[in-house]
């Protein structure tokens, strides 16, 4: 298992995502497979908040769910048997959004996963700011057997 924390670039080596789509600064808990806790420092200089909205910016509510996607992306992509595999979301159910997100705000993302069997999972998410939860959701996850991070195939 790696080192706690991970910070940005230990979850580069685990999913896709960089600047400015990485919505994950630093995995604080991990058990792969199983669970993970993640951080995301909210600022103010966020491309998004340029037009969410001018004068009062909010973190978008799907920017919000992608960032327990991601977190949840490395939960399940720093087992083994799916390192360097790509995984792509499939499905969000039982979407509720409960707070805003502002800047300054630090989104605590915790994903428990509830089913994983070969190129499919589901995990629940839930993320929370100073304790208020600010968005919870089911997300599926597909992990297509020869799709690798890097946008190539592999002949695995």
């Amino acid at each position: 298992m790696p080192t706690l924390p991970l910070e940005a670039a230990d979850i580069m080596r685990i999913i896709p995502h960089r600047y400015p789509f990485l919505l994950v600064d630093r995995i604080v808990e991990l058990e792969p497979g199983r669970r993970a806790v993640g951080i995301k420092a909210v600022t103010a200089n966020e491309p998004q908040f340029t037009g969410h909205f001018p004068g009062r910016p909010i973190m978008p509510g799907v920017l919000m769910v992608e960032a327990l996607a991601q977190t949840a992306a490395v939960a399940v992509m720093a087992l083994d048997e799916y390192r360097g595999k790509l995984g792509l979301f499939a499905g969000i159910d039982d979407c509720r959004f409960r707070r805003m997100v502002l800047p300054g705000d630090t989104l605590v993302l915790k994903v428990e996963v509830e089913k994983l069997r070969g190129m499919f999972g589901r995990v629940r998410g839930v993320a929370s700011v100073d304790g208020d939860v600010a968005v919870e959701a089911t997300l599926s996850i597909i992990i297509p057997r020869d799709q690798v991070m890097g946008g190539g195939t592999s002949d695995a």
